[in-house]
Formats: structure tokens, sequence, C-alpha cells
């Protein structure tokens, strides 16, 4: 199973809502790089983490994908779909029109070059984890061998 978590707080380019990019970003997921996509989350409205007073709240949510990818190849192919969104990364934790992470890509552990497997920060964010338990309920976080249905309890 392949899992992108995806989310907006600003327009996109063409000044579209936040929820209606991420809408149109996760159309774009089935059939990337030959996998399909098999479920999407609801999507969820989310305060910035770390808080950011004046940023607007975030559209997030995780799409689940199947089949054989290469993880590069992969967030190559996602990164040109932020591009094609208006994605700029000016600092850390900027707003954004679109960010599309790589949460799991069929259990891969890789510690580099990017991706790093599993996202090394998606256990601690309840924005992923509460999205990917709508499309992967019994998903189990590859490195640490913990349920996500636990990470979340825990999960800022």
């Amino acid at each position: 199973m392949i899992l992108i978590a995806l989310g907006a707080n600003l327009p996109g380019p063409d000044g579209a809502p936040a929820l209606e990019t991420v809408q149109r970003a996760a159309a774009l997921l089935d059939g990337l790089c030959g996998a399909k996509l098999v479920a999407l989350s609801h999507w969820y409205e989310t305060a910035p983490v770390p808080p950011s007073p004046g940023t607007p709240d975030y559209v997030n949510g995780v799409a689940r994908l199947e089949g054989e990818v290469d993880p590069a190849v992969l967030l190559a192919a996602t990164q040109e779909i932020e591009n094609r969104f208006g994605r700029v990364r000016p600092y850390l934790n900027a707003p954004r029109t679109l960010d599309l992470d790589l949460i799991d890509v069929n259990g891969i552990l890789r510690d580099g070059p990017d991706p790093i497997l599993p996202h090394p920060r998606a256990h601690q964010r309840r924005f992923v984890l509460e999205p990917l338990l709508d499309v992967a309920p019994d998903w189990v976080h590859p490195r640490l061998g913990v349920a996500a249905s636990e990470l979340v309890k825990t999960a800022e």
C-alpha cells in the first residue's frame, strides 16, 4: 500500500480554494507511476503545525494507492504535481498551495536519499494520522511496529 498525505492552506495559482486544489491533486494521483488510487480520506481542516498566528488553516487528507513503484520516481512525480499547483518552498513549514508527502510506500524502510520512508514525522502528526485511518485503519508504522490507531492518541 502507498499512502500519500495531501494538504494545502493557500489558494491555488488560479485562485481556487485549498479544498478544490487538494481534490484536483488527488484525482491526478490515480495512475501516477502506474499506481491505482483505491481510497481517499475525508477532508480535515486543521491548524498549522507548528502554530503560526495569522496563517490560514490547512485542508488535509490521505490517498491510498496500490501498485509497485520506485519511491524516488514517485517522489519526483508528486513534486511535479506540487509544482503544477504553484508550490514554492521559501522556508520550513511555509504556507503552501499544495503539499504531497509520501507517508509509506509498500512498507519500504529507506533512510536516504530522498524520499525517507516511512515519512520521518508522520507518526507525530494528527493531521496525517486521522485521515490515514480513513483509508488504512489497520496500518502499522513499518519502522516502529505501532498501529496508527495507537499513534494518533499521542500525536500533535
